[in-house]
């Protein structure tokens, strides 16, 4: 009877021990797998740009609006100065020319007329010089007033400006055709910017010019200055431009000029900015941020750029990158923002990088893959 016991505790013992066995085992079945960290593919990587987080001079920026436009120091409009048939029209609207290249030819005889013209004032214009220095030399011989002097001085400079008006208006003719058709010559280099002028065409006195060339080389900013601005635009204060187009360009000028009257319809003042155009990416027409400093009294902090930053939840965040396997994500709380920069505190240390293209497309695989 004993030893049936005795088998029951060993029996009952090794049961228990089996049990906690195969508990253990099944513990250690169950425990979840660590994950792979997250890693950027080649492909995203390739189009990732990066920005190290810095200490910046906080600087409070103000943004006004405003247009591509014309340098009107640059832009001529042609006005026919004859009337005549317009043979043939050699360039198209946003075509480029050259200083000289021939654009259109017209059949007239009006140009004769200005060639007579500018004969009688030629001949004019000998004559009052003839009679300036008569006046001159009586004058230094005491026969002559000084009034006399003056009046043959303003008669000689008076013929001159209407010869050169006249010989610059025929430039743009190249009149030795003998069969009366006449040449329009470009007179500066160019973009053909407006177009009124098609093959067959009778040409007549209009307010409205045949071609007009801009030279796109330099582009003015017009702004838009309302009046709660005023006293933050000063001249020759610098700015930066940013358009929709190039997101990422920043054109850097200065105020050149700024008007004294508002403009009766916009109600606002306007302030130009005189932007060299040498890579064509300023075109006429298109709108434009302008963005002036106001402050920079403010301190310093850590900064970050705005393309960097991700809102989500009511929450700023941005990925801080280390390589293409490890990415944080960082919770930052913002202090002050400008047109370029956000001031933070917290959440990112100075020297770390944060990714500031594709960032959300990061953060959602980051999110994901938790």
């Amino acid at each position: 009877m004993k030893s049936i016991k005795t088998r029951s505790k060993h029996t009952i013992g090794y049961a228990v021990l089996a049990a906690l066995t195969l508990s253990a085992c099944n513990q250690q079945v169950a425990a979840p797998e660590t994950k792979d960290p997250y890693c950027i593919s080649e492909e995203i990587s390739k189009g990732l740009h990066f920005a190290p987080v810095k200490k910046r001079p906080i600087q409070r920026t103000m943004t006004l609006n405003g247009t591509v436009g014309y340098n009107q120091d640059k832009t001529i409009p042609f006005y026919s100065l004859v009337e005549g048939i317009v043979v043939g029209a050699k360039f198209s609207l946003g075509d480029f020319v050259k200083k000289g290249q021939l654009l259109a030819e017209i059949r007239s005889t009006d140009l004769n007329e200005f060639k007579t013209e500018l004969r009688a004032t030629e001949a004019e214009l000998k004559v009052a010089k003839r009679e300036l220095e008569s006046v001159t030399s009586m004058y230094e011989d005491g026969i002559s007033s000084q009034r006399e002097l003056l009046e043959a001085e303003e008669e000689v400079q008076v013929l001159e400006s209407k010869l050169y008006a006249a010989k610059s208006n025929l430039s743009m003719f190249n009149g030795q055709n003998k069969e009366g058709i006449y040449q329009i010559l470009a007179p500066q280099d160019g973009y053909i910017v407006t177009k009124n002028i098609v093959a067959g065409m009778t040409l007549t006195d209009t307010d409205e010019p045949l071609f007009t060339i801009a030279n796109l080389s330099d582009v003015w900013i017009i702004a838009n200055v309302y009046a709660t601005s005023m006293r933050y635009v000063k001249q020759h204060a610098a700015v930066s431009v940013s358009t929709l187009a190039y997101p990422d360009d920043k054109f850097e000028g200065k105020i050149s000029t700024i008007s004294q009257v508002f403009d009766a319809e916009e109600r606002v003042l306007k302030a130009r900015i005189v932007l060299n155009n040498h890579e064509m990416k300023l075109r006429p027409g298109m709108s434009a941020e302008i963005h002036l400093l106001i402050d920079d009294n403010q301190g310093e902090a850590l900064a970050v750029p705005n393309n960097a930053i991700i809102f989500d939840n009511n929450q700023n965040y941005v990925v801080v990158y280390v390589d293409n396997c490890h990415q944080e994500i960082r919770q930052i709380t913002p202090l002050a923002k400008n047109n370029e920069y956000t001031y933070v505190e917290g959440g990112v240390k100075e020297g770390e990088t944060v990714i500031t293209t594709n960032e959300l497309l990061i953060y959602e695989q980051l999110n994901n893959h938790l």
